[in-house]
């Protein structure tokens, strides 16, 4: 078994992972299949949407099934020859206690009906739990974590290293550290269902990346009951690489009608956003006249096609390395995701230590929330570790141009002008850029990526002026020159940069001489 990482961007990556009944590529949605009522049978979702893996309960299949699935195998059973994964029962255990089953049972089982990627009978913290009680189902899972390999007689089946803990972070971080130690070829965050449920994804957030942290990276992590496609863009960023889903036969059970946005109700709607052959087919009203029972097989089907389809627009944005934009874009369909990409800043020194350091393409920056992201980061911490400025005696701040890179602009050529003219020596003159998001781009460094490889809005909201301004007293803080000349654009900056160079050179006693641009 193995897992090969093709593209990377934020934590996000498109990978390869190899199993008995061939290659899966992430990310990745597994639809979940009921053996027991089957809404789309497994091969027609492997005809409609190149599904090439699904979930199903090992734990119901042998309830009902044993000897069956036992003597066809599950691939036969499911009439699916794609990737199967396998739950274990944990979930009966967190809804209706402890499942009839044991930890030994479970494993041969699955090893039984050969399976390709299984889990073991870990036990779900759940949510609203004590503390005493989330550090049981993490010691318990951790024991039965380690007698795998005493029980399994199989080594073609890649095995699943569930993470517990819950809301308590302590406890997701020590059951991640104590996981990573074992022979798992991939790892589960375990228990969050119920977070995602009330739209917590601020706490969601906090747990997958406690988890991923603690975990080795070359492993993929699946989410469990991560189904609703407008949160995929957030977990698939914070390093999220497989997802189950159940919501889409769920919502449509219940008249949900799934979008990347959000969820609408079916009696509320008179139009349908979506362009897929069954939105094309069908008006709200057709559907609401429809059958129950094909209602809710049609609206499942669209919600597959958008799940499908996000998952793929995700990938494509990896590949472009533009999935900072796309989470931003995702976010701001709900105000709880919205919450959970503000607190991302939290981990953005992680998060830069594992995103790549070259893409395809610039950067958009649309707003503050953008200063969290790698390239910000990187910039920023480059600049103070790496950094050492030409050993001349004063220093030029320029406004950033339209034009990029900068030194190729008009402006910039009137400011040499300006110097040569008025100031003395070009050669004595260090010219930087103060720009936003930046800070301070060094004009000899203003075509390395992404300083002019990028686009932003104007004007600029009120925390990306005041950090450009505390990047610039920062790095006058941090050099050494005669004097500080600054030409000041007062109506993008309204003022800020200019009070922050003054504030710093009156610290460090430099000489300050401002020009209007």
């Amino acid at each position: 078994m193995s897992f090969e990482i093709r593209e990377r961007d934020v934590l996000g990556r498109i990978g390869r992972f190899e199993t008995k009944s061939g290659i899966i590529e992430t990310p990745l949605l597994l639809p979940v299949i009921s053996s027991t009522i089957q809404l789309i049978p497994p091969k027609r979702i492997q005809e409609l949407f190149g599904c090439t893996a699904l979930m199903t309960n090992a734990y119901i299949i042998r309830k009902h099934f044993e000897d069956e699935t036992a003597e066809k195998g599950l691939h036969t059973f499911l009439d699916f020859d794609g990737v199967i994964m396998t739950d274990s029962g944990a979930y009966q255990t967190l809804v209706y206690g402890d499942a009839e089953v044991s930890s030994k049972e479970i494993v041969q089982f699955q090893e039984d009906i050969r399976t390709d990627i299984a889990t073991i009978l870990d036990v779900p913290t759940g949510w609203d739990v004590p503390e005493e009680y989330a550090r049981y189902t993490v010691d318990e899972t951790l024991r039965r974590a380690e007698e795998l390999s005493e029980i399994k007689t199989c080594d073609d089946i890649s095995w699943i290293g569930p993470v517990q803990g819950g809301r308590y972070l302590d406890l997701v971080a020590h059951s991640a550290r104590e996981m990573a130690k074992l022979p798992f070829e991939l790892h589960a965050l375990g228990s969050p269902t119920p977070v995602m449920e009330q739209y917590l994804f601020s706490t969601l957030m906090e747990m997958i990346m406690t988890a991923k942290k603690n975990l080795p990276a070359e492993r993929p992590l699946h989410l469990f009951g991560a189904g609703h496609p407008f949160m995929f863009a957030l977990a698939v960023a914070l390093g999220c690489d497989l997802f189950d889903s159940a919501a889409y036969a769920k919502y449509a059970r219940e008249g949900r009608y799934m979008t990347a946005r959000g969820t609408m109700r079916l009696s509320g709607m008179r139009y349908f956003s979506c362009s897929c052959p069954l939105c094309g087919k069908y008006s709200p009203g057709e559907l609401l006249e429809m059958e129950q029972v094909e209602r809710v097989r049609v609206l499942a089907k669209h919600n597959l096609y958008v799940s499908f389809s996000e998952i793929r627009l995700i990938k494509q944005a990896i590949v472009e390395g533009r999935l900072w934009e796309h989470l931003e874009l995702r976010a701001h369909g709900h105000p709880s995701l919205l919450s959970a990409l503000k607190g991302l800043s939290k981990y953005k020194e992680y998060i830069e230590a594992q995103s790549p350091m070259k893409k395809r393409s610039g950067l958009y920056f649309f707003s503050s929330l953008g200063l969290a992201r790698p390239e910000i980061v990187r910039h920023k911490k480059r600049l103070t570790e790496r950094y050492s400025p030409p050993k001349t005696r004063f220093l030029v701040l320029v406004p950033q141009t339209r034009v990029r890179p900068f030194h190729k602009s008009n402006e910039y050529k009137k400011v040499l002008a300006d110097i040569q003219q008025n100031l003395g020596d070009v050669a004595d003159h260090h010219v930087c850029i103060y720009a936003a998001p930046f800070g301070i781009a060094p004009i000899e460094l203003d075509e390395v990526y992404p300083l002019s490889q990028y686009e932003i809005v104007t004007p600029l909201d009120l925390e990306t002026l005041e950090y450009t301004a505390r990047r610039v007293a920062e790095y006058i803080m941090a050099v050494n020159y005669e004097r500080i000349i600054l030409y000041q654009d007062v109506e993008t900056w309204k003022g800020m940069i200019a009070a922050a160079c003054r504030q710093a050179c009156k610290k460090k006693g430099t000489p300050l001489a401002v020009f209007k641009r």
